[in-house]
């Protein structure tokens, strides 16, 4: 079947294209930037880096999960066919043009309107099945879009010394949806594959892995429009809920953790994101007061955080939605998973070691750089086929 099809499998669900895409993207960039390459005129650096991983990887995933799981949450018709190519057009155009200085703000445009159309999507099916609970999750999206077109606007003032204010509220944002899927499928996959009870959370702190990360972006992204007393305080209360948001994360895991859980893959792997988003998340909170710590909490949100749970919940979600069973983890799935584990270790490593040992800073780059796009490069090359074709079980999807 044509691939340009709206009826193509593909086409079916929001992960079919956006796991890959996010995946074969994520490898790609990230061994650009260890390998040198330094970004755009108009995105240079550091900031082409980390606004690909945040608002291109990252947000792919994030996309993707959630317009997938509203079909089940809400009951309603699942997002597939033109709008999802709709979707998917636009996400491509965002990532091309970030690497032309000329179409950087066309790349803002396209990425912007990703979220915001995604936004739409999961809206409707929230309000026409009056699902409350999950309006926040709508609105999370939504502001992750405001907080790219708000970094962007920034750019095109050429104002950079804002611009790490405007990551950290992005990176802020994926930390909260992390809380967000975290609190709900974690323990209940426990429960379910190791037939004991799901141990519940009270829905505040269930809103709150979610409500606490957003306080802190608007905050980090509203301080460069601040006066800089006023601007002092608010990186100053960002950090203060850092820290909260990281002890939130880090209880709920050692509340959840059974000593069953570590002889199970797709279970540990989930565990070990959370947990290093927590540690992340406190480590960038106390970073406002001892800067040299900053990038060792950034990175462990980042690649701990991020790497684990994106990877843990691409292999699993896939396979439940393609109709195959969930356990035991596929072959090389468990590779996948230490592959990530090993490039979260290193990165954390280069981050502590770029003060005690300089000359250890880009080896171990290189190293982590090779070990994460291995790790994706291994899932997209196992499971792109069952992406692309049919439910096995001939359901729609």
């Amino acid at each position: 079947m044509n691939l340009l099809s709206k009826n193509h499998p593909v086409w079916g669900m929001a992960f079919r294209p956006f796991y890959p895409l996010a995946a074969i993207y994520g490898t790609l960039s990230i061994l650009l930037w260890s390998f040198g390459y330094q970004g755009t005129a108009a995105l240079p650096n550091y900031f082409w880096h980390a606004h690909e991983m945040i608002w291109g990887y990252a947000g792919a995933i994030v996309v993707a999960f959630l317009l997938t799981a509203v079909a089940t949450w809400t009951k309603q018709p699942r997002t597939w066919g033109a709008p999802l190519m709709m979707l998917a057009l636009l996400w491509l155009l965002a990532r091309a043009f970030a690497f032309a200085a000329p179409l950087t703000l066309a790349a803002g445009i396209a990425g912007v309107a990703f979220y915001w159309l995604a936004a739409w999507y999961m809206g409707v099916a929230v309000v026409r099945s009056r699902n409350k609970r999950n309006y926040l999750a709508v609105a999370a999206l939504f502001m992750f879009g405001l907080l790219q077109a708000l970094f962007h606007w920034q750019l095109a003032r050429h104002n950079f010394s804002a611009l790490a204010g405007g990551l950290f509220a992005g990176l802020s944002v994926v930390a909260g949806f992390i809380g967000l899927v975290g609190m709900r499928v974690i323990p209940f996959f426990t429960a379910k594959r190791l037939g004991c009870e799901q141990v519940g959370s009270h829905p505040w702190v269930m809103t709150a892995s979610l409500v606490v990360p957003l306080a802190m972006a608007l905050l980090y992204g509203l301080q460069a429009v601040l006066p800089p007393s006023a601007a002092d305080a608010a990186l100053a209360a960002a950090a203060v809920l850092s820290m909260a948001a990281g002890l939130l994360d880090i209880v709920q895991t050692v509340r959840w953790w059974r000593p069953e859980v570590a002889k199970e893959p797709m279970l540990w792997i989930l565990f070990a994101g959370f947990l290093l988003t927590g540690a992340g998340l406190t480590v960038m909170g106390l970073g406002h007061w001892l800067p040299r710590w900053q990038s060792l909490g950034v990175h462990l949100v980042a690649v701990g955080g991020i790497g684990l749970m994106t990877v843990g919940m691409m292999v699993r979600t896939a396979l439940g939605h393609t109709g195959r069973p969930l356990y035991p983890a596929p072959a090389a799935m468990p590779l996948v998973f230490w592959l990530m584990v090993a490039a979260a270790l290193a990165r954390a490593a280069t981050a502590v070691l770029m003060y005690l040992l300089p000359a250890a800073y880009q080896p171990g780059l290189w190293l982590s750089g090779l070990l994460f796009a291995a790790s994706l490069l291994l899932y997209t090359w196992r499971y792109l086929p069952w992406l692309t074709a049919p439910r096995v079980d001939g359901k729609e999807g």
